[in-house]
């Protein structure tokens, strides 16, 4: 029976350890409920441990859990489910060649005459839910072909059509477009107002605070404060959750671009359904810049990123480094020829999830003389190198060499990769989303490292759909729109307003 006036979760000092890694130590949570409560941390602090923890996932080795003020041993999901308990992951579990409807009945399935799927009440069901919340989705789309952030409603409704009064939003925002957030912001507000209770983990200060009542912060496993996220400042935020300041805002001399090393002529690229994603496209990126391409997820950044990484065919145009031509080759001959790549889907792209870390920062270098000998790897030099670039990364935990990189949080996932492609020092960095999923402070250390790798006269090309990360990193912008570069900046001549109605389809005032 719900206790009124109790807190909707209470976790009193949660210990959990993975084998001699202490990843939670005593840690307390208190949720009010029907409010929004951000859980703020480090890549790797425990945050995703400890609501895993909750939803049922891990069974913790020390500490008590109180729904409503009642005691509950959550041994399972199904106890979280049982009591009304939802969790939306960073990484979405949906089945993708099923349409929208049947993901969100998928176990629950609405029957008639004892055991014939009604999916035309299944599918009522589900557009009421989706009216009641503003959770605008087609309902009979199949998951394969609708965006990310529709992905994340489909999440939420799935949550929602099990009845569940308490949500938990796994970095919710990690994949989403500025609009997208907005959105999603809305949505959480409707939810709350409904009385439902929401437990968002992130890292993102600015959703943080446009958002949620109430913060904790976790540290390196320990909880540090709760606070009222409108009595403190960003800056207040991300030093809490760092112990130590943070510089928002990168430092870094001006450019002093050298010649053109990477050139893009006339490029046309067609997605799998032969629909042209880039169009005509043409650029530039000379020795010593950064070049940031700024636009709204779905105008044709996956497809030039594929088209330069050759893993998908050049309709037209050419894609050349130093002289060399690039396009419909092949991703060795790009890795050959100087071009490194971060790629926005580190599970699909970056990384074999099976593999320990150690392997897959070579995964590009395995055959050379350092590691390798008459075919047999090197293990004392491949461990060596491993240790180094955690520890120069600050990828944790600090002893993961050997640990496959599926244990990693998502963030240290994508530090691996970054370690990785950064390794060689390559003439052009292909950063698609570098900083995805990342905290302030991790997010601190790869723009210095992007800048660094700048000032050594070597080249960037980055496209984020952050455009903080594109104002703050780049020395020239060029914004995306529908395939096309529809206009260039020096940084500092525009602001965010200007570049956001370009983003959206828009014209300057005075023109471009």
């Amino acid at each position: 029976m719900k206790n009124q006036q109790a807190d909707a979760v209470e976790m009193q000092s949660i210990y959990k350890y993975f084998d001699n890694f202490c990843a939670l130590n005593a840690v307390n949570l208190k949720v009010r409920r029907g409010s929004i409560h951000a859980l703020l941390g480090e890549n790797g602090a425990g945050k995703t441990t400890l609501m895993n923890i909750l939803y049922g996932l891990y069974r913790p080795d020390g500490g008590k859990i109180l729904i409503n003020g009642e005691p509950v041993e959550m041994k399972n999901p199904n106890v979280a489910i049982e009591h009304k308990i939802g969790m939306v992951h960073q990484h979405f579990k949906l089945v993708e060649n099923f349409t929208v409807v049947q993901n969100i009945i998928l176990g629950q399935e609405v029957v008639k005459a004892g055991c014939v799927l009604d999916l035309a009440r299944a599918r009522k069901q589900v557009m009421d839910l989706s009216k009641t919340y503003g959770l605008a989705v087609d309902p009979d789309a199949k998951i394969e072909d609708i965006s990310v952030g529709m992905q994340q409603r489909v999440e939420i409704l799935k949550a929602l059509y099990r009845g569940v009064e308490i949500l938990i939003l796994d970095e919710p925002t990690a994949v989403l477009t500025p609009q997208e957030i907005n959105e999603l912001v809305n949505i959480m507000h409707n939810l709350t107002e409904d009385g439902k209770t929401i437990i968002i983990i992130t890292h993102k200060l600015k959703e943080i605070k446009k958002s949620s009542e109430y913060c904790t912060i976790i540290r390196r496993g320990k909880y540090i404060d709760t606070v009222v996220v409108k009595s403190v400042s960003e800056q207040q935020l991300a030093s809490m959750m760092v112990g130590r300041e943070v510089s928002l805002v990168v430092a870094k001399a001006k450019a002093d671009p050298g010649d053109i090393i990477f050139r893009i002529d006339n490029l046309t690229v067609e997605d799998n359904r032969k629909i042209e994603r880039v169009k005509e496209l043409s650029l530039y990126v000379k020795r010593g810049e950064i070049v940031g391409i700024a636009g709204i997820d779905g105008n044709g950044q996956k497809e030039l990123v594929e088209a330069i990484t050759c893993l998908t065919k050049v309709k037209a145009g050419k894609i050349s480094i130093n002289g060399a031509e690039l396009q419909n080759t092949s991703p060795h001959y790009v890795v050959e020829n100087g071009i490194a790549t971060i790629h926005e889907d580190r599970q699909k792209r970056g990384l074999v999830l099976d593999f320990p870390v150690k392997y897959n920062l070579i995964l590009e270098n395995y055959n050379k003389p350092q590691f390798a000998g008459r075919s047999i790897l090197k293990e004392p030099a491949i461990h060596q190198f491993a240790e180094d670039s955690i520890r120069r990364y600050d990828i944790r935990p600090e002893d993961c060499a050997s640990e496959p990189a599926r244990a990693l949080s998502g963030g240290n996932q994508q530090k691996v990769i970054i370690a990785r492609e950064l390794s060689e020092n390559p003439e052009l960095l292909l950063a698609f989303q570098p900083t995805r999923g990342l905290d302030v402070g991790a997010i601190e250390f790869i723009h210095s490292a992007l800048i660094k790798h700048r000032d050594s006269g070597h080249s960037i090309l980055l496209i984020s759909f952050e455009l903080d990360e594109i104002m703050n990193v780049s020395d020239r912008i060029c914004v995306l729109y529908d395939g096309r570069i529809v206009a260039e900046f020096l940084q500092g001549e525009v602001d965010e307003n200007e570049i956001g109605l370009l983003m959206a389809g828009g014209e300057r005032k005075n023109g471009i």
